[in-house]
């Protein structure tokens, strides 16, 4: 177990502890003499760190892993959805602005599940990375205007608006590049193009290499 993949794990073990500490009823709302948003804010931001963290670790010491690469996003979408859906049960987040965010992450999950089974892979676009960073941003500052800083909670609903806008446009996106590539009748069907070009190789009397493994796909371009 390598460090970035430790730190994907300290995500997900610290996302339980952000939900208890978010919605139990402390005595005095205070934690070790700690206010409780305070505490949570603390950890969330700690857990938002290490999603930086693991990714910039991993590229920096080529400990790039399938387990990373697949454990990395769930452990995002647990961090995420665990925030939003206590702040919707702190009253601090409209629900159905929270139903838009984590509607789209759904769907922009089943898009990309559906493009892998056929051989390529979307990206993440620049409109999901400004998604992402304002969600972070949203969440810490409607946390900490609860009881500590009021004037936080005006700017963290003006940044949950963004995340709505933002989720919203990136979506479309999704979608758009999925029919653009599903489109393209190379990618139409990669199982079927593949056992053609291993019966091509095999006629051929050339060597037939393994199966790919799915980490060795094509990432296909956005163009």
């Amino acid at each position: 177990m390598n460090l970035p993949n430790s730190l994907t794990l300290i995500r997900i073990f610290l996302v339980p502890f952000l939900v208890v500490v978010l919605l139990t009823n402390f005595e005095g709302a205070v934690i070790f003499g700690i206010g409780k948003e305070l505490v949570g804010a603390a950890i969330f931001g700690v857990a938002a760190l290490t999603d930086w963290l693991d990714g910039y670790l991993a590229r920096r010491r080529q400990q790039v892993t399938t387990f990373g690469q697949l454990m990395d996003p769930l452990a995002d979408k647990l961090l995420i959805t665990a925030a939003l859906i206590s702040l919707v049960q702190m009253e601090l987040a409209p629900a159905w602005m929270v139903a838009v965010i984590l509607g789209r992450e759904l769907g922009v999950t089943v898009l990309r599940s559906v493009a892998y089974s056929r051989g390529i892979t979307i990206p993440a676009s620049p409109l999901g990375k400004v998604k992402m960073m304002s969600q972070v941003i949203a969440i810490l500052l409607l946390i900490l205007g609860r009881e500590l800083l009021q004037g936080f909670f005006v700017l963290g609903q003006i940044a949950l608006w963004v995340v709505v806008g933002t989720a919203l446009v990136s979506a479309a996106d999704y979608y758009w590049r999925f029919t653009q590539l599903l489109a393209h009748p190379q990618v139409s069907d990669f199982e079927a193009a593949r056992q053609r070009a291993t019966r091509k190789r095999a006629v051929d009397g050339e060597p037939v290499a393994e199966p790919e493994e799915p980490s060795e796909r094509r990432v296909a371009s956005r163009s």
